[in-house]
This record gives structure tokens, C-alpha cells and sequence, in this order.
């Protein structure tokens, strides 16, 4: 399943990558590469992100995670929620899996139970090439507005929710702003029944 480098045609690479919606300047992170890891696929990101995949060992945020996982390789859900944790609020993990009648293909049912376990979501699933299909996991819509709402649920000075204005949440974010403007419109409500 290895190919060189000579051998990869740059348009079927790109064109391959091109399915993933990745853009220029993305950090991608490759995660559990093998030798049998597809090189078209991996030469056609690199193409279209206009670097370098980063590997496990890249310490700082990335925008989307190509996860390399066969049937022997452990517990699913185990690999997605170590594959979440260097990933952007609005990240992809790609999970990368032998197609069907493949050496180390798993069901899409394994899948589908372990992508919600994970705190993840299935939304499609493409075919990446002659062995691998990729399919596309994010964070529930919910799960990823929770960042945007994070004066909501912090702690308020003064204690009482309808206590003052120095209750407010400070304003230092997009989410702490609209959150300020729900909280006072609250108040407002509530002096207006007293």
C-alpha cells in the first residue's frame, strides 16, 4: 500500500484532498500513521494546506485532525477523545478507515457508536481512495457554542444574579458581550414585574 514519492500524480492528490474542505494556512495534525497510510491523500493535503502535516507530538491548536485507525488498533473512542483534545473549537477530525473487505476495516456501526461516546458527531463519509474512507466527526452544534457562552455560566461577583450591576460579566469577548446583553436584559425584565 506504499507508494513513493515519484510515483504520486499531484492533480489525483489534490483532487483526493480536495474532498476534505481543507484550506490553505490549516494546521493539520496526522494521528496513528502507518506504512499502509494512504500517500496520495497525504501528499495531496500537504498540497492544499501549503505545508506540513504536524504530528502527536505537535503541542499548540490545530484546525483539523486526519486520524489513521484500523480494527486492531484499540479502543475507538479512546483514540477520538485523545485526537479532540489539541482540536479548535470549530475543528474536523477525519477519521480515516479501510473500506469495506479490507485488512482492518471497521463497521460504520462501531463508528457511529463510538464518534457520540467521544462527545462527536457524524456528519458524512467519503471515499478517500482505493482502501481508505474518511469519515467526517465534529462537536455537536451545542457542545461547540458552549465556549460562546462562557460569562454565562461563570461565577458573578456579588453573588445574587439580580443584585447589581457590578453582577455583570465582564467584557472582554464576543461571548462575555452577548452574554452581558441576555443578563441585562434579564434584569431589566425582572425590575419591571417588581
Amino acid at each position: 500500500m506504499s507508494a513513493d514519492a515519484g510515483s504520486i500524480d499531484p492533480e489525483e492528490a489534490q483532487r483526493r484532498a480536495s474532498a476534505l474542505h481543507l484550506d490553505a494556512g490549516m494546521t493539520v495534525q496526522e494521528l496513528n500513521w502507518d506504512e499502509d497510510a494512504d500517500p496520495v491523500i497525504r501528499s495531496g493535503i500537504e498540497a492544499v494546506i501549503g505545508g506540513d502535516l504536524v504530528d502527536e507530538d505537535f503541542d499548540d491548536v490545530v484546525d483539523a485532525v486526519v486520524m489513521w485507525w484500523r480494527d486492531d488498533d484499540g479502543d475507538l473512542v479512546d483514540g477520538l477523545v485523545d485526537a479532540i483534545g489539541p482540536l479548535a473549537d470549530h475543528g474536523v477530525i477525519w477519521l480515516m478507515t479501510p473500506k469495506p473487505g479490507r485488512e482492518g476495516h471497521i463497521e460504520s456501526e462501531d463508528i457511529a457508536d463510538a464518534a457520540p461516546t467521544a462527545g462527536l458527531q457524524q456528519t458524512s463519509t467519503i471515499s478517500a481512495g482505493s482502501f481508505w474512507q474518511g469519515t467526517r466527526l465534529v462537536a455537536p452544534r451545542s457542545k461547540r457554542k458552549r465556549p460562546l457562552r462562557c460569562a454565562r455560566g461563570a461565577p458573578r461577583p456579588g453573588g445574587n444574579l439580580w443584585h447589581s450591576r457590578q453582577a455583570q460579566p465582564p467584557l472582554t469577548s464576543r461571548c462575555a458581550t452577548s452574554s452581558a446583553r441576555k443578563y441585562r436584559y434579564r434584569i431589566f425584565a425582572a425590575r419591571k414585574l417588581w
